[in-house]
């Protein structure tokens, strides 16, 4: 009896882990499908977009609702240390004048090694684009990850 619980639990705690796997699978796919798509400030098409667009209807595409302000979207879920983001983990910058401001955010797409940290985001110059969180413009400017998942 003690040897079915036990297979039970570990069945029912894989098809969380699944579940949680496909969710944030679904979360990168739905925000890739937006590559290309211009910035738009405060927009929220694929006319234009700005990045808190980008966030909210990526988490939305798996029930999960999101504020539609970066800076509010920066007090979601649980906070995570640089060097533990993983995909489908909120990052956040400081673009402008103020160095501790949040003015930026992306999603991470792909870690691999030390220092190649991809994420997708709004860029104002570029549109939806996917970028490394090590180049040094954006780790200058990185403020914080947040885990939703």
């Amino acid at each position: 009896m003690g040897l079915l619980v036990i297979c039970v639990l570990l069945f029912v705690g894989c098809a969380g882990n699944t579940s949680r796997s496909n969710n944030i699978k679904r979360v990168v796919q739905t925000a890739r499908s937006y590559t290309g798509t211009p910035y738009k400030f405060g927009g929220t098409t694929r006319i234009g977009m700005d990045c808190s667009a980008l966030i909210y209807h990526a988490y939305r595409s798996i029930g999960v609702d999101m504020p539609r302000v970066t800076a509010d979207q920066s007090k979601r879920g649980d906070k995570v240390r640089l060097k533990q983001l993983a995909v489908g983990d909120l990052v956040f910058f400081a673009t402008g004048n103020k160095k501790r401001k949040v003015t930026h955010a992306g999603i991470v797409t792909s870690v691999s090694g030390k220092n190649q940290v991809r994420f997708i985001h709004a860029s104002s110059s570029l549109g939806v684009i996917e970028s490394n969180l090590y180049s040094p413009y954006y780790i200058k400017r990185f403020l914080s990850g947040r885990r939703i998942l």
